[in-house]
Formats: structure tokens, C-alpha cells, sequence
């Protein structure tokens, strides 16, 4: 499981995140940004509480069908359309993040302001990754040895013919 890390002359978070993370070696999940958007494409308008924690959900059945747990998750980035759903989607937060993450420990987050999203009814977006563990004993992938400009340059000359 990913490790906090908080620098010493830093105090706490100023909400449900970390500073930051060091995540174990294994296989990264990368989430795209997920809307309030649930099935049959229903968004509730209007509500960034409700479209908040759809989102989540989101999130959450997709790190789960990458084999991780929310617990995995190492860094969100959240996207609002508006800077006075703020408190709503703080509300909704605090609401759920207790049971994604029961341990307490939150992923770093940054939260931005847009112009919008996709659609204009969505209100909120939030992106994800996660680090899947590494499964006992695996062994990483050999690194490919990195190409000489030389050789680089005789391909490219040998396709020129």
C-alpha cells in the first residue's frame, strides 16, 4: 500500500488528501477523468454533490476491474466547472471518503476550476491513478537498451530508400 509523505516543516493537508505519496513497485492504473455519469447516462443536473460521488463511483469500479482497491489510488485530480460547487463537493467528499478509504489515509488531490466539461451539465470530473501491486515474485520486464544516435540515424536514412 502506498506511504504518506508529509515534509516536516508542512502541517497537515487543508482537507482529505495528502501531501504526497510513495507508492511500492507495481503496475500503474491510470483512470481517465470520470463524470457524475451513471448508467443510461443519467446525470443528476444541477447537483455536485450527487454528480461528486457518481464520479467516485466511477473511479472506484475501475481500479477494481484493474485489481486494485481505492486504497491504491495515489494521486486524483478533480476538475470543477464552477468555484462555488467548492463547498459541495467537499460535502460529498467528506461523505464518502470515510468508506473508500476506511484507514483514513487520502490520496494527494488537486482540485482546479474550468471553464467546463464535455458536456455543460457536468459539474465535476475527477482522474485517478492507482499502483497495483506487484505480484509475488514477478519479475519487471528487462529495460530496452536505449537506441545510439547512430543507429537511429541509419534507420531513418534506410527508410529514406
Amino acid at each position: 500500500m502506498p506511504t504518506v509523505v508529509t515534509p516536516k516543516r508542512f502541517g497537515p493537508p487543508l482537507g482529505m488528501y495528502s501531501h504526497g505519496m510513495v507508492a511500492p513497485g507495481g503496475e500503474i492504473v491510470v483512470v481517465a477523468g470520470q463524470v457524475g455519469m451513471g448508467e443510461g447516462r443519467k446525470v443528476a443536473v444541477g447537483d455536485v454533490g450527487a454528480q461528486t460521488k457518481q464520479a467516485l463511483e466511477n473511479v472506484r469500479a475501475i481500479v477494481e476491474a484493474a485489481g486494485c482497491t481505492m486504497g491504491h489510488i495515489v494521486r486524483l485530480q478533480t476538475f470543477l466547472t464552477h468555484a462555488e460547487d467548492i463547498p459541495g463537493f467537499m460535502a460529498a467528499r467528506a461523505e464518502v471518503f470515510p468508506k473508500h478509504f476506511p484507514d483514513g489515509i487520502y490520496p494527494p488531490n488537486t482540485l482546479l476550476v474550468v471553464s467546463r466539461l464535455v458536456l455543460p451539465e457536468l459539474l465535476v470530473e475527477i482522474e485517478a491513478m492507482a499502483v497495483k501491486p506487484a505480484a509475488p515474485g514477478a519479475k519487471r520486464p528487462a529495460a530496452r537498451p536505449k537506441a545510439t544516435r547512430k543507429a537511429a540515424a541509419r534507420r531513418k536514412s534506410s527508410r529514406k530508400r
